[in-house]
């Protein structure tokens, strides 16, 4: 009987061991308890961890007041979403978007409006045309670096057309950017955030360049807007976790933080290079764009494609990949996303091997 084929997984959006600096957090953790043991220790408030707080409110160039850092940014959306939507509201959404994301205004009773993302960002035209149709949205909830799942990045000029069109027409961007650190081709773009008159709330993480398992996001955005999430946090947990916070305060303080973000893009810029070119080989009639930064790849097979049959024959052969229906509110089925991020090279080469030999048995 033959061996069952060792596990590959394109299903995690999470760098692998080897690419995180465990000796720069140790050495983070001893000087953020050493240092400061009251503040890492204690419950703390529900702003989070004061001093990182105020070294996140210098490099956004805002007051302590407009940040507010909670455990991933997963929680700054899941507040943020509890804030400003309420069951009915229009909020438009990229297509496809984040399945947790979409998941999350369901369960609100948001009415989502899905515009189309292209290669370089979501369809200003789209955006309009919804507005136009009579649509009075709450909200846009956009991914404009290494979009999740799609790998794209929004451009300049659709940044600057969108943040106009949210001050013309009185709605509020949402611009989720847990990726943005992780440009390894090309130039970094200002954010809407940098951009917005208070049109524009902004989110990031650590849990993408420092490790998954640190669990520490953050919201940036108006003095009222903040303040209004501070007091449902303080509702729901008191405080987050200051022990995270302190260590990633340390670790961004002590001179790890760009050293680390550095290995990691080498390590995905490598990743990325190795995936694009086995899958021109090895699948010619699937289209996808080149990531110039962080972890996605969102794969369009030729129309008919049964991707959820296809997710079935990659299971077979010990591939773990993902539906790209899971990120649609449509019947769409002939997508899929790859992550690159927590596979090796070599691991990656058999990976699309066997992609392609499920692709070719159905």
């Amino acid at each position: 009987m033959a061996a069952e084929p060792a596990p590959i997984s394109f299903a995690r959006g999470a760098p692998s061991l080897d690419i995180i600096d465990v000796e720069g957090l140790k050495s983070a953790a001893d000087r953020a308890f050493t240092d400061d043991p009251a503040g890492s220790f204690a419950y703390g408030t529900s702003v989070g961890y004061l001093p990182l707080r105020s070294w996140i409110a210098e490099r956004h160039g805002v007051a302590e007041n407009q940040v507010l850092v909670t455990n991933g940014s997963m929680q700054a959306d899941a507040f943020l979403f509890s804030t400003l939507v309420g069951a009915g509201d229009a909020v438009i959404v990229e297509r496809p978007s984040y399945d947790r994301t979409l998941g999350s205004l369901r369960s609100l009773g948001a009415d989502l409006h899905a515009v189309d993302i292209e290669p370089d960002g979501v369809s200003v035209d789209g955006v309009r045309a919804v507005l136009d149709s009579g649509v009075t949205p709450t909200l846009a909830h956009l991914i404009p670096n290494f979009h999740n799942p799609a790998g794209y990045s929004l451009s300049a000029d659709k940044r600057t057309q969108l943040v106009a069109l949210a001050r013309e027409r009185g709605f509020t961007i949402f611009e989720d950017d847990p990726y943005v650190e992780l440009r390894f081709t090309g130039d970094r773009l200002p954010t809407m955030f940098e951009q917005s008159d208070g049109e524009v709330v902004y989110a990031s993480s650590f849990s993408k360049t420092v490790c998954p398992g640190i669990r520490v996001g953050y919201l940036v955005g108006s003095t009222e807007l903040i303040g209004k999430v501070a007091a449902l946090a303080t509702s729901t947990y008191i405080s987050p976790s200051m022990v995270s916070q302190s260590i990633v305060n340390a670790f961004v303080r002590g001179g790890s933080y760009e050293t680390s973000i550095e290995t990691v893009k080498a390590a995905l810029a490598e990743r990325a290079r190795v995936l694009s070119e086995g899958l021109r080989a090895e699948l010619p009639e699937v289209e996808f764009v080149d990531p110039e930064g962080g972890y996605f790849l969102w794969l369009t097979f030729p129309e008919g494609t049964d991707g959820d049959a296809l997710f079935d024959a990659c299971a077979q052969r010990g591939l773990a990949v993902v539906k790209g229906s899971d990120f649609l509110l449509d019947d769409a089925r002939h997508h899929l996303r790859l992550a690159y991020s927590g596979v090796t090279t070599s691991q990656i080469s058999e990976g699309v091997t066997r992609l392609a030999e499920a692709y070719r048995s159905l």
